[in-house]
């Protein structure tokens, strides 16, 4: 027979091999996004100024302002919310509660997570040839590239949060006499719009952090328009001119200012989403 002592404190020593490594691990993850924030904040904030972000280039001066490519972003994540979200909401709403066809509803959420999967560089591939080819690069040919990009998550995050209604609320709602339509407007959706709008916020973040896409679509233009012009006129955004000023013009002091920007705003998007979700819970828990 074994020792028991040895055995015990075999297994005492895998455990705080265990503990020791997954400690280190969290402190190695932690150390290296600190960095990360630190040196692009570091580099970027002593860029930033009030004419920094509130003029446009002026190649004659030679003033860099990114007024232009920060309405740009804002046009593109516009046009981008406003055909997504219908869309991803509204199939997700009849996938889960009207669909009847199960084996459909599979093959469409399989097809929505294979979709999320591949690299953004090919919907720009893609896009440059239905959209751009057709309408010619601009901000809209990449609104409409990154509605393909974002919404398989807008449809599956929609869905995952219609699934946490529990089914006794439609039963319920059923047994009062209620239709269908009116299940789901006045039961099912209140129940998950924490959800719902959390997957809009995040995504949200990932139409400001996406480049590759829009590199094919968009275009390079530093131009100032108004929404409508903007819209048919070709257009950097912010992580486009940040890859612009680093790698075509090396300017590398513009590019961390810009970088700084867009660590700012993801870290908004976030909190924002963290906010919501808190005030729904604390809504429905009342």
């Amino acid at each position: 027979m074994k020792n028991p002592r040895k055995i015990s404190n075999s297994r005492r020593r895998f455990l705080w091999t265990v503990r020791g490594g997954m400690y280190f691990a969290t402190a190695l993850t932690g150390l290296l996004t600190l960095f990360i924030v630190a040196y692009v904040l570091i580099q970027g904030i002593p860029n930033l100024s009030w004419e920094f972000v509130s003029t446009k280039p002026s190649y004659l001066s030679g003033n860099i302002g990114i007024l232009p490519d920060i309405l740009n972003t804002l046009y593109i994540v516009i046009i981008t919310l406003l055909i997504v979200i219908p869309l991803g909401v509204c199939a997700a709403v009849y996938l889960t509660e009207y669909a009847t066809n199960k084996r459909l509803v599979s093959a469409i959420e399989y097809a929505a997570e294979a979709l999320s999967g591949i690299p953004s560089i090919i919907y720009g591939l893609v896009g440059m040839l239905m959209f751009a080819g057709t309408i010619g690069t601009s901000l809209l040919a990449g609104g409409l590239t990154l509605v393909i990009m974002n919404l398989p998550t807008i449809l599956r995050n929609t869905q995952e949060s219609l699934k946490t209604v529990p089914q006794s609320y439609r039963e319920g709602a059923f047994g009062l006499g209620a239709g269908k339509w009116r299940v789901v407007r006045t039961v099912v959706l209140p129940g998950c719009i924490d959800g719902v709008i959390t997957g809009c916020i995040l995504s949200v973040g990932r139409i400001l952090g996406e480049s590759a896409a829009l590199l094919f679509t968009a275009g390079f233009a530093h131009a100032l328009n108004g929404f409508v012009k903007g819209l048919g006129s070709a257009g950097a955004t912010l992580t486009v001119a940040l890859y612009v000023y680093a790698k075509e013009q090396g300017e590398f002091g513009v590019a961390f200012g810009i970088a700084a920007i867009l660590l700012v705003l993801a870290f908004g998007i976030n909190l924002s989403a963290s906010a919501v979700t808190k005030y729904y819970q604390k809504k429905n828990a009342m």
